[in-house]
């Protein structure tokens, strides 16, 4: 195209146009899914914009009246559809749009079979497993809340949370909770307080609504999303029945925004109590542990060498004595049995001593060398002999006998 025109053989706005339009006629007919918004009827013609479920990315339809009210139940502002669709090119206004051809509502039932095989797949993911999920702190600095503007579910998180917790901080973040922009507000809000230092827990809040008004929060993008953040996400969209697959992917499901209220921040008055009775267990246990303590001591003391230390000290030295006493006697009887004993020796040896024989008028004869002799033939004429006397000794020498 570019090598047939030049700024010297431009082509004229007509032709231009006119091509264009066979390119989006080569294109025919396409089914198409989307979310109506903008939904007008003026004369035969139903003009609606269609919008992208997830990407904010519209189109312009112009639907016949009959095409329209052929559709039962009649779409309505916010409906999902599918539509039969055939793109048109107006060359005199250099305009484009689609031409519905026909429009099928998608069924509650579709939609759940839908929303089921994406819970599988997000399953199959790890994206709902329990070991993703994180505590949330006991009592959060400062929480952020994604919400509707002005909406009820804003008034019971914020109200029964600072009932609960006078002194809890919130950041309010209002997005649209259903229609083709709550999935890009909500993700947008969810990546700015995760993003935020100061928040430490983000609470998604809806009230209850149709199926339909609560597909938002079922939308891959914003389960994903939910998933990729790093600060605990409190869902709490509908009533108990509801089930978005935001619940499963949250770190915490409350059942309605007054329950995120009681998840989210303690009840200060619960533990003031809580307070109270550990303060006071604490107290029973340390006074019974001084209880018994002290009776230990008192029954320590009341003992007699507690009780009276010098009467025990005095009780010893009284065996003390006792025992010196006993073992002076005992020492005594046997000096005394052992003297009886040394006298009678002594006699003994004195009546059996050679020197009482000799006392009594005998003689002892003995040889130079000490021996005695006791026959007259053991002596021979001429030895010497000593005579033993009580008083003295003789020396003398012996004769023949006659």
């Amino acid at each position: 195209m570019s090598s047939k025109t030049t700024p010297e053989q431009p082509l004229p706005v007509r032709t231009v146009l006119q091509m264009v339009g066979g390119w989006i006629g080569k294109l025919g007919t396409v089914w198409v899914e989307g979310q109506i918004t903008e939904l007008t009827a003026r004369g035969g013609t139903v003009f609606l914009t269609l919008r992208d479920p997830v990407a904010n990315v519209s189109a312009r339809v112009t639907c016949p009246r009959g095409v329209y009210e052929a559709t039962l139940p009649r779409p309505v502002d916010g409906a999902r559809i599918v539509a039969h669709l055939k793109p048109d090119f107006w060359v005199n206004k250099g305009s484009f749009a689609f031409t519905a051809l026909e429009l099928r509502p998608v069924g509650v039932g579709e939609l759940l079979a839908r929303l089921e095989r994406l819970r599988q797949v997000l399953a199959s993911e790890g994206l709902f497993g329990v070991d993703r999920k994180r505590r949330l702190p006991f009592l959060p600095g400062t929480v952020g809340l994604i919400c509707g503007r002005d909406s009820a579910a804003e008034r019971d998180v914020l109200e029964n949370s600072r009932r609960r917790w006078p002194a809890v901080r919130f950041k309010v973040e209002p997005v649209a909770v259903q229609g083709p922009y709550a999935v890009g507000e909500v993700t947008e809000a969810l990546r700015k307080f995760d993003a935020d230092g100061e928040v430490d827990v983000i609470v998604v809040a809806r009230g209850g609504g149709s199926m339909e008004d609560l597909l938002p929060f079922s939308d891959e993008a914003l389960v994903r999303a939910v998933a990729a953040c790093r600060t605990p996400v409190v869902s709490a969209i509908g009533h108990e029945q509801d089930n978005p697959l935001l619940d499963l992917v949250a770190d915490v499901r409350a059942s309605t925004p007054t329950d995120a209220a009681k998840k989210v921040v303690p009840d200060v008055g619960e533990q003031m109590t809580l307070i109270r009775q550990l303060r006071d267990r604490g107290r029973r246990v340390t006074g019974g542990w001084l209880d018994r303590e002290t009776a230990w001591l008192a029954a320590a003391r009341s003992r007699p060498a507690l009780a009276d230390p010098v009467r025990e000290v005095e009780r010893r030295a009284e065996q003390a004595e006792q025992l010196r006493d006993r073992a002076r006697r005992s020492l005594t009887a046997s000096l005394d049995r052992a003297q009886d004993s040394l006298e009678h020796l002594r006699a003994r040896l004195i009546s059996l001593s050679p020197a009482a024989t000799l006392e009594r008028g005998y003689a002892i004869v003995q040889r130079p060398s000490g021996d005695v002799v006791r026959l007259a033939s053991e002596v021979s004429p001429g030895d010497e002999l000593t005579v033993r006397f009580p008083d003295d000794r003789v020396t003398v020498r012996s004769e023949t006998a006659t």
